[in-house]
């Protein structure tokens, strides 16, 4: 569970809630009832949901709004441990040759890893193994892209479904003019479509949308380092230019962090 993600949608909601209860008398929860409107619940939630699913079939609607639950898993991505795995492999490989690592294969839990090495082991020729790794790279990159749209695109539609419930609430407003005192109340509530579309923009939508592309990004470069290392493996480069190679992926800091070269570490 990201502790991160928990902690700063709760404070997104306390902060709101500090700002809507803290009047000039101090604190009066009694502020809360002029934040719910049953109406303007139904045309900004109830308007973007709508339209997204207009906008898709119903399984993928369903599948999409599953994935929000991404926002709260802490990815299992090392790049430092996967660089480490590779520079293992390469090892075994300059010791015992390339067929060892079909063994080595199945003590693998990443899939992709797993297949990259096969297709290694069967002599496929090295630009076929690049094009079928970076096919499905694309693949995932596609339909992880596909879901993060998904937000982005409801994160645009809250705030002009709430903007749609304003003018509706100003129009009935326009037109019930003559209790001048029943003015501001009504004026109140449709501002309330605005700030709940913009709540589910803001709140909701858009930062699920930065964390997904971010463990998106690092999946997809932790893949990139896959590649070009079952490749350095499969032109029998040395070991410790593997790491290093693989090593220029990583940030200035995280190449100090991981210490120094050890790739020829297991070599004879």
């Amino acid at each position: 569970m990201d502790i991160a993600t928990i902690i700063g949608m709760g404070l997104c909601a306390l902060l709101v809630l500090f700002g809507i209860v803290n009047g000039d008398n101090g604190i009066d929860f009694s502020a809360l009832g002029h934040f719910g409107d049953l109406p303007s619940v139904f045309i900004t939630i109830g308007g973007t949901f709508s339209c997204m699913l207009m906008s898709c079939s119903l399984p993928e609607y369903v599948n999409n709004l599953k994935s929000y639950a991404l926002v709260f898993n802490v990815p299992k991505l090392n790049t430092q441990e996967m660089i480490q795995k590779i520079i293992d492999l390469s090892n075994v490989a300059r010791k015992e040759g390339l067929l060892s690592l079909e063994e080595a294969a199945g003590d693998l839990d990443d899939q992709f890893l797993k297949k990259g090495i096969l297709l290694i082991v069967d002599g496929t020729d090295p630009e076929l193994v690049r094009g079928i790794m970076e096919t499905e790279l694309a693949s995932i990159e596609a339909r992880h892209n596909k879901v993060i749209s998904f937000w982005e695109q409801m994160a645009a539609m809250g705030p002009a479904w709430g903007m749609i419930g304003t003018l509706i609430g100003l129009v009935n407003m326009l037109y019930n003019m003559e209790d001048s005192s029943k003015i501001g109340p009504a004026m109140a509530v449709a501002l309330l479509t605005t700030m709940y579309g913009s709540m589910i923009a803001n709140w909701v939508c858009l930062p699920a949308t930065f964390k997904m592309k971010k463990n998106n990004a690092s999946e997809t470069m932790v893949k990139e380092i896959m590649i070009e290392g079952l490749l350095s493996i499969q032109a029998g480069e040395n070991p410790r230019v593997i790491e290093e190679k693989l090593k220029s992926f990583l940030s200035p800091a995280d190449r100090a962090a991981a210490g120094p070269s050890e790739g020829g570490a297991a070599e004879e």
